[in-house]
């Protein structure tokens, strides 16, 4: 109310928010806000950032306040009414918060005052916590690191088919021209009477590029009993 006792000319009201608390250097906040003037006066609002450092030593706590950045709006008659739909203020490069110190603390607000003249300042101020890490939408804490990060997540939305695909033709893969040109022929020696003295690589070579076994569903010999004979290694 502007005035005082019988001297009053009518009430100013003010109400203002902001989208979130957490802001980094170099963000603009938008600002909503209404602001009805029902004086006589002409007023003008206003928003500003206020940085408070508190220093806290030998028993003695020291504070300094002090503006970082502000933004005016447009003069409002008598009997007008303003509103600010996301009016933007720029956070200037500052000093991060510093809230979980013993020694020194930094902490920032958000100010919405009207300017009356002749009268007392009607201020709203509202937190902030300026941080080094730009919001990113999650609800999460944990999500501002993952952010920092961009994961095509597109495979997420394919679906396995329901019934498997057979696999290519193993004609279709490797051609006989091909075939022939990899796998040299590897004639055995004249004096090899057994399969041990064949070479090594030369057995590699031959089973390279030998076809895979028919493709099928179902298991053309199928076990009942499972085999449990023992089995025994000599090296």
């Amino acid at each position: 109310m502007v005035g005082c006792w019988i001297f009053t000319s009518g009430p100013v009201s003010l109400s203002a928010k902001i989208e979130r608390k957490g802001y980094c250097n170099g963000e603009a906040i938008p600002i909503y806000a209404e602001i009805e003037n029902c004086s006589s006066r002409l007023i003008v609002p206003k928003a500003a950032i206020f940085q408070t450092q508190t220093y806290l030593a030998s028993g003695k706590i020291k504070t300094v306040r002090h503006m970082v950045a502000n933004v005016r709006g447009n003069h409002i008659a008598s009997g007008s009414t303003d509103i600010w739909n996301g009016k933007t203020l720029k956070i200037p490069p500052v000093t991060p918060s510093i809230l979980d110190c013993c020694i020194i603390r930094v902490d920032y607000s958000l100010a919405v005052y009207i300017h009356i003249p002749g009268a007392k300042k009607l201020m709203l101020e509202l937190p902030l916590v300026i941080g080094t890490i730009p919001y990113n939408g999650f609800g999460s804490r944990n999500s501002s690191i993952a952010s920092q990060f961009s994961v095509d997540m597109s495979w997420l939305t394919l679906t396995l088919p329901e019934q498997p695909e057979a696999p290519p033709n193993y004609a279709d893969v490797v051609s006989e021209e091909e075939f022939s040109r990899h796998v040299p022929p590897y004639p055995p020696p004249p004096d090899c009477e057994e399969e041990a003295c064949c070479p090594v690589f030369a057995c590699i070579q031959e089973f390279r590029f030998q076809p895979p076994p028919l493709y099928s569903e179902v298991d053309p010999h199928p076990s009942d009993v499972e085999d449990t004979q023992p089995v025994s290694f000599i090296l």
